[in-house]
């Protein structure tokens, strides 16, 4: 999965295109590498982030799809929105596509049953409180991965109370979100416990804090570090890699199948 944030805040400098050309460019290049699904996003969920108005956002989010419909039609597009208005103009304007929530529907209790209506996949992904407030909601009863495993065997009950098909519900334990380097890393080791509940599982920690923090880096020189988690997600099942470097990704991907084989 190809990240693509039609937005000027984003937490890694290097993956904001907030601009027509840019965003053109960036779609090219992920097509180019080998993507197989586009992430548009038009809201920063950097830690922190200031709230976006939803008529700017869909028009970051239109901007961000009709590029990638217009340029790769076949490929495969989902929206990070937690707003249910949001996705459902992005469905109607643009015909089927992935939900990618950040809140799981708990931002928005609309958006289960508007998902749905819409017939689409839905990931749905841990975090508490809102990218504003999140960071200071760290505390659990709990370890981390039982709180997260835990969470999802609720909110997926719910997901499918409300309507949503079995098969179009993906999970992603929401690296970085909410949660302390140390439970990143607690959560990494136990993934394998989140994929057992036989959900595919989205694993997004491209260039993150808790991978150039602990280097003493920063995101730009954060690539062989997520190269490597990233392998160890792929060892203990997670099914989809979001990522802003795509030819590295699809590398690792081939050459972890070639190791499985």
């Amino acid at each position: 999965m190809a990240i693509l944030n039609v937005t000027p805040d984003s937490f890694y400098a290097g993956s904001r295109t907030p601009e027509a050309e840019s965003v053109e460019r960036r779609v090219r290049e992920a097509v180019s590498e080998g993507a197989q699904l586009i992430d548009v996003g038009g809201y920063s969920s950097r830690p922190g982030a200031d709230e976006v108005p939803a008529d700017e956002e869909w028009r970051r989010v239109r901007l961000g799809v009709g590029t990638v419909r217009r340029l790769a039609p076949g490929m495969t597009v989902s929206v990070d929105t937690f707003r249910s208005e949001v996705a459902a103009k992005a469905v109607e304007t643009f015909g089927p596509l992935v939900v990618n929530d950040i809140s799981a529907g708990e931002l928005d209790p609309a958006m289960l049953s508007v998902v749905a209506d819409c017939g689409v996949p839905y990931i749905a992904m841990h975090m508490k409180g809102d990218p504003k407030t999140m960071q200071s909601q760290t505390d659990y009863r709990r370890d981390i991965v039982t709180e997260v495993v835990g969470y999802f065997r609720r909110r997926t009950d719910e997901m499918l109370a409300a309507g949503i098909r079995r098969e179009n519900i993906i999970l992603d334990p929401g690296f970085g979100f909410a949660k302390t380097t140390e439970q990143n890393y607690e959560l990494l080791a136990g993934l394998h416990r989140l994929c057992a509940l036989g959900y595919p599982v989205l694993a997004g920690l491209s260039r993150k804090s808790m991978i150039y923090k602990v280097l003493d880096a920063t995101p730009a020189e954060s690539l062989a570090g997520t190269v490597a988690l990233g392998w160890e997600c792929l060892r203990q099942g997670a099914a989809i890699l979001r990522v802003h470097d795509v030819r590295e990704a699809v590398d690792t991907v081939k050459l972890f199948n070639m190791f499985r084989q």
